[in-house]
């Protein structure tokens, strides 16, 4: 018989633990699944929105997520009109999708000032008004962006639920409510 080679699967505990784990080490390492999570917010008409973006802070302490974004992009309208989003990261190595549900504060301006010192140089041009993501450009590459700090947002998820789906030899699903404390139940999966 083979060692099961999800272990932490089994317990509310170390699922949680092993989900936060693969959150932060998303921020810390490219090539980790939930380095580029889908997030998915609702239109200005109502209708589902969903694109994949970077993960840049993950905080299990406060319960908080955050990326970065242009100011001016499509998402940030939606986000004022309806500050809630979802946010998706399938897993392949741990067999482990994660959803989380959140309250969405946009913070720009001064309070992400030292943030934006921390941006490289070569990633700024994402953050420009010259050339605001969604706008009608005549060709493939008529784009030339020019970095603007005052175009800098940063997207702070406080998670409200974090549901857990555990898709090994016996499925399982677990989750963890701030309302709750973080404390896991079991759910059908």
């Amino acid at each position: 018989m083979t060692a099961d080679p999800h272990p932490w699967a089994k317990e509310l505990g170390t699922l949680y633990d092993h989900a936060w784990h693969r959150l932060i080490r998303g921020v810390h390492d490219r090539h980790a699944p939930a380095r580029h999570p889908t997030l998915a917010t609702v239109s200005l008409e109502g209708l589902p929105q969903a694109r994949t973006v970077v993960l840049r802070k993950a905080d299990r302490t406060s319960g908080r997520l955050e990326i970065h974004t242009n100011l001016f992009s499509p998402k940030v309208a939606e986000l004022k009109a309806t500050p809630v989003a979802a946010l998706h990261v399938w897993d392949s190595g741990s067999r482990l999708q994660i959803r989380v549900q959140a309250d969405v504060v946009i913070a720009h301006g001064d309070d992400v000032a030292e943030t934006w010192s921390r941006v490289p140089e070569q990633s700024r041009s994402a953050y420009s008004r010259s050339c605001v993501p969604g706008s009608l450009i005549p060709d493939a590459m008529a784009h030339e962006p020019t970095p603007d700090a005052a175009a800098f947002a940063v997207v702070r998820l406080d998670i409200r639920l974090m549901d857990l789906l555990h898709l090994g030899p016996q499925h399982r699903r677990a989750q963890f409510a701030r309302e709750g404390g973080w404390v896991g139940h079991w759910v059908a999966p």
